[in-house]
């Protein structure tokens, strides 16, 4: 039996009258996506798709990894290829929540005979926000992000305005690092769709980026390959993707697996403190629609959960500090999860 699911309530609902895109189109567009990142960002494969499926998904990404490694420029370069107004935010411990979202001024007229107040909009108005170094500033000021990230909404003033759509936060975070910054809380880290590691190049990679990076010819410049309406209409057909009910179960029961309980396996009650929350569930089946769509298939397979599961649930595992004393990461006790859980029920 298959079903067709509303995965996150709190994305945009399909405006009347749009037509998904064709699978085969959406496959296209996709490829030609990568394909015009790929022109700027050498290698980080894994990360420029799993930040395109967050975009098409309506979720958002955070992207971890050491400086230098492309993070900001593969977010500018995706913004780009889609014709998508991008604006960037530098976070440090001194920049206040108006500084985001906007605020109020006072605005006198020519004369001066007549004063008003006027919002004047902070970056955050923007189709992709570059959340650069999320982690720098204050918790007051990353609160500023929940009510856009999750409702697409400004409260400033008693009144509230509507973020463009699409809305896309990508942030970025030093893994190393660690002066001078704030832990990011559990309520946004949930909020964002996918975490997605930017790893160190090897040896190939790192020549082509120094080559392309130091040389006399100028950067390839991006052509926009999609718009706004075209990813709506890819997101449109995200959501008509069908799934079968024993999918779904597993997705589900590899999120109950990774819960600290009684029946939990013996180092998931040992190192993990709270799991993932049902968003995590939500992230599994809505990114493995577009994993799917991008290999070419129209239905959710058992693989196209597994192939997210990583990225989907890492930063939603808040680990013990015996998990920390003893140098156990997310990933492996995710991994563990995947290899010890039976496809079927």
């Amino acid at each position: 039996m298959y079903r067709v699911l509303a995965v996150d309530p709190a994305a945009p609902a399909r405006p009347e009258g749009l037509e998904p895109l064709e699978p085969e189109e959406f496959q296209r567009v996709a490829a030609e996506i990568e394909a015009a990142v790929g022109r700027v960002v050498v290698g980080q494969r894994e990360a420029v798709r799993g930040t395109l499926i967050c975009l098409l998904c309506g979720g958002h990404a955070l992207l971890e990894g050491v400086p230098g490694l492309g993070k900001t420029t593969m977010a500018r370069a995706l913004a780009a290829a889609l014709d998508l107004e991008a604006k960037r935010i530098q976070f440090t411990p001194d920049l206040m929540p108006a500084d985001i979202t906007g605020t109020n001024v006072l605005v006198q007229s020519a004369g001066g005979a007549e004063a008003r107040l006027r919002f004047e909009p902070g970056p955050i108005f923007a189709n992709v926000v570059i959340a650069d170094e999320i982690n720098r500033a204050a918790p007051r000021t990353q609160s500023a992000l929940l009510e856009a990230m999750q409702e697409r909404t400004v409260t400033s003033a008693n009144e509230t305005r509507r973020l463009p759509d699409p809305f896309f936060v990508l942030a970025t975070q030093n893994p190393v690092e660690m002066y001078g910054t704030y832990p990011l809380p559990e309520a946004e880290l949930d909020r964002f769709f996918l975490k997605l590691q930017f790893d160190y190049p090897p040896a190939a990679e790192l020549s082509a980026m120094v080559e392309r990076t130091t040389s006399e010819e100028a950067e390839p410049a991006i052509a926009a390959v999609a718009d706004a309406a075209a990813v709506a209409r890819m997101r449109a057909l995200v959501r008509a993707v069908p799934a079968a009910e024993h999918v779904i179960d597993y997705a589900s029961r590899l999120v109950l697996a990774l819960q600290p309980g009684p029946g939990a396996a013996e180092r998931v009650r040992r190192f993990v403190r709270l799991g993932p929350s049902p968003r995590g569930a939500q992230a599994l089946a809505l990114a493995g629609r577009v994993a799917a769509l991008m290999d070419g298939r129209y239905s959710l397979a058992v693989e196209d959960v597994r192939a997210v599961a990583l990225p989907a649930l890492r930063h939603r595992l808040t680990l013990t500090i015996d998990a920390e004393r003893q140098a156990v990461a997310a990933d492996e006790i995710v991994a563990e999860a995947l290899e010890s859980l039976p496809r079927e029920a």
